[in-house]
């Protein structure tokens, strides 16, 4: 079974380690106002999911 000769640094560790980092998620168009949302949820600017209106939005 192999086994490491030495301990890996931690320049090494954090080097290996640089591109773990999370993306942001993509906001999509809104189909109502055309606002910016994230998909799957519904948009703050007019309150609705798709073609309902799920909550009441005061301007």
């Amino acid at each position: 079974m192999a086994v490491p000769k030495r301990k890996t640094s931690q320049a090494r560790k954090g080097k290996r380690r640089a591109n773990w980092r999370l993306t942001a998620p993509d906001p999509n168009k809104c189909p109502h106002c055309g606002g910016p949302r994230l998909p799957h949820r519904v948009c703050r600017e007019c309150g609705y999911y798709g073609e309902r209106e799920v909550m009441v939005v005061e301007s």
